[in-house]
């Protein structure tokens, strides 16, 4: 039986008037928008830290991050899988459903990293094979035996605030996150240079500061989970041993094509850094300017989207279809509104924003800038398309419906976007440029079939209802 809170959130949840939907995507997007850039400067902070120890130290900890955060994004796929589900189920009222989902969520990620352990351990010799230098494999190999363990806390966390973000309370995720940051970058800077008496450990004491962080985490929105009345009463951690095979199924079947779309979006744009390295240095640190300021905009729509996951999935598993339109349609007009403003902005000052990244006095400055002012623009217009794209995914992921739309990115993403930008920039000689434009057209190809996947979807119920 609902407790009377249950009762009033409920009601509350039942108000279809457009300024309570758009009350509603705002008060659960900002604190994941504000979670997703706290996250994004937790990476920052460790590559600017480990960055003054010089040039190998920092090679090591890029390609280090990258490959474990590849690693983590992948099984990220299964927690974001139990989002809808915990949704569905906490808009039915259907407590043991939301138990049985975090619970065999849980199950999911921690037995998927065990099974990435061969890939931890064999780190140096995956490195190596992609033509990384060896020095610089080694220090990364010394960061990846420790940092590993970081991924597994990472990935329960990720399990854990399905819930928290299901029942409104979203704010906490925001918290944990700037907490984790402060803490990452105070006892970063004091174990990987030696501050504060604390001995310098340079690259193992990054890694070491980073599976604590991600320790403390999890921790933290565990002890909230447990401790609030209205989380501890769905017993999350209750018979946790016990399994539910039918959950477990539906965390896989679901988690499994997100996972694949992830690393399909992941793995494009790291196509675009290699292609763009074909053509030039210069060419490539301005591909890496217009990419940092785009993925930078690219949390606001993420963030939106884990929101737009939340309210379709509250509303569908309620049977409110009214409810269910105007939150897709409140998360996409916001998504849009910002993606113009920010657009706007990209294409005003791309010369002043392509400066924040580098150092102005140097010999190769104008040069850079010069190459970076028009993709900042195109990036400008990416907000646009990559918005809707993932914003279309969290809104068809609320509805639980994810292997069509995994064949639609895939599909958007690679023979499409990923072939004009070869297509564009090497036979027809647009250069740098090209690659732009090439995956702008791909993403915009998926946004177009997954916002048109939605409405069919959202129709089909429509008539049936």
């Amino acid at each position: 039986m609902d407790t009377p809170l249950d009762a009033r959130r409920l009601a509350r949840d039942n108000n279809n008037s457009w300024p309570a939907h758009f009350r509603a995507t705002l008060a659960l997007g900002i604190p994941l928008i504000g979670a997703q850039l706290a996250q994004l400067g937790i990476n920052t902070t460790d590559v600017m830290i480990v960055g003054r120890l010089g040039a190998e130290h920092l090679a090591a900890m890029v390609i280090s991050a990258q490959f474990l955060f590849t690693i983590l994004i992948f099984g990220s796929g299964f927690a974001i899988a139990v989002v809808p589900m915990v949704a569905q189920a906490y808009g039915r009222g259907d407590v043991v459903s939301v138990r049985r989902s975090l619970r065999m969520g849980l199950w999911v990620v921690t037995g998927y990293w065990l099974l990435m352990q061969p890939v931890f351990y064999h780190a140096e010799s995956i490195l190596i094979a992609t033509g990384q230098k060896p020095e610089v494999v080694k220090l990364a190999g010394e960061y990846i035996a420790i940092g590993h363990y970081a991924v597994l806390p990472g990935l329960l966390f990720n399990v854990v605030r399905a819930l928290v973000s299901a029942i409104g309370r979203a704010g906490v995720i925001l918290n944990v996150t700037i907490v984790t940051l402060a803490m990452n970058a105070f006892f970063a800077y004091a174990l990987v240079l030696g501050h504060f008496g604390l001995p310098a450990l340079g690259m193992q004491g990054a890694a070491i500061v980073s599976v604590a962080v991600q320790l403390a985490g999890f921790l933290f929105i565990l002890a909230y989970v447990q401790v609030r009345e209205e989380t501890r009463r769905y017993e999350m951690l209750v018979r946790l041993w016990r399994p539910d095979w039918h959950a477990l199924w539906d965390v896989v079947r679901l988690g499994l094509p997100i996972c694949v779309t992830i690393l399909a979006e992941v793995s494009l744009f790291t196509a675009a850094s290699l292609l763009m390295g074909r053509i030039g240095t210069i060419e490539l640190a301005a591909h890496g300017i217009a990419l940092q300021w785009a993925s930078i905009a690219f949390m606001i729509p993420l963030g939106l989207s884990q929101a737009a996951t939340v309210l379709v999935g509250v509303a569908h598993g309620r049977g409110d279809h009214t409810a269910l339109v105007r939150a897709s349609i409140a998360v996409v007009v916001l998504s849009c509104a910002i993606a113009i403003a920010g657009g706007i902005t990209f294409a005003i000052i791309p010369r002043y924003l392509g400066s924040w990244f580098l150092d102005v006095s140097s010999a190769d400055a104008p040069r850079v800038l010069a190459y970076a002012a028009p993709l900042i623009v195109v990036a400008g217009l990416f907000q646009l398309v990559d918005g809707l794209q993932v914003i279309a995914n969290g809104l068809l992921r609320g509805l639980k419906d994810a292997r069509v739309p995994m064949i639609m990115a895939l599909i958007a993403y690679w023979p499409i976007g990923f072939f004009l930008a070869w297509l564009l920039a090497f036979p027809l000689g647009f250069g740098g440029i090209g690659i732009w434009y090439g995956f702008l057209i791909g993403l915009a190809a998926a946004a177009a079939m997954l916002c048109a996947r939605f409405y069919m979807l959202v129709r089909k119920e429509e008539t049936l209802a």
